[in-house]
């Protein structure tokens, strides 16, 4: 598949042909790789952190199966606050250390969690989610930015090959911001 990286080249035509269901076929981890480097080619070029915040939750909505929402916490005077997003309305802000958004801005490391309902004060912003995956945004020097949620109501939704896969799209992300 051809990606144009072009920023003056955007528009309706190549966005349909970028991003289409076909552009999704193949082993998991093969599209993964194809979801990061659309990520690059949306991003390159951009330097505004809520655009480019956005197009990579509506890139990872569009391409993730079996999920009810995904998006952004971005970190502002020691707590996270709600940022770009994908699903219903969620919950504005989370202090570090609570929940599983806070519990993962606080260790800066990834949560997988197969059963939110078995984690010890899980915050329900949807009653349907069922298990969710936490990842750390953090730059070259180490701050931490924000974190990337993601929330299924399937159990057990996420696998080792999503996080590894998520941490590499979040490492890609984080190049933009």
């Amino acid at each position: 598949m051809y990606l144009v990286t072009n920023t003056s080249l955007y528009g309706e035509s190549w966005l349909k042909f970028m991003f289409n269901v076909e552009s999704y076929k193949g082993d998991r981890k093969g599209q993964y790789q194809l979801v990061e480097k659309q990520l690059r080619a949306l991003l390159e070029g951009e330097s505004n952190k809520i655009a480019n915040l956005s197009n990579a939750a509506a890139l990872l909505n569009q391409f993730l199966d079996r999920i009810n929402w995904v998006g952004f916490y971005l970190v502002e005077n020691n707590e996270l606050v709600l940022g770009p997003f994908q699903g219903l309305p969620a919950c504005v802000r989370i202090p570090f250390g609570r929940g599983v958004c806070g519990t993962s801005a606080s260790n800066k490391t990834t949560l997988r969690i197969e059963d939110v309902h078995q984690f010890p004060g899980h915050i329900a912003c949807d009653a349907a989610s069922q298990s969710e995956i936490v990842i750390p945004l953090i730059n070259q020097d180490g701050t931490l930015l924000g974190v990337l949620d993601i929330d299924s109501p399937e159990k057990n939704r996420f696998d080792e090959l999503d996080q590894e896969q998520l941490e590499s799209f979040v490492t890609a992300l984080v190049e933009y911001l």
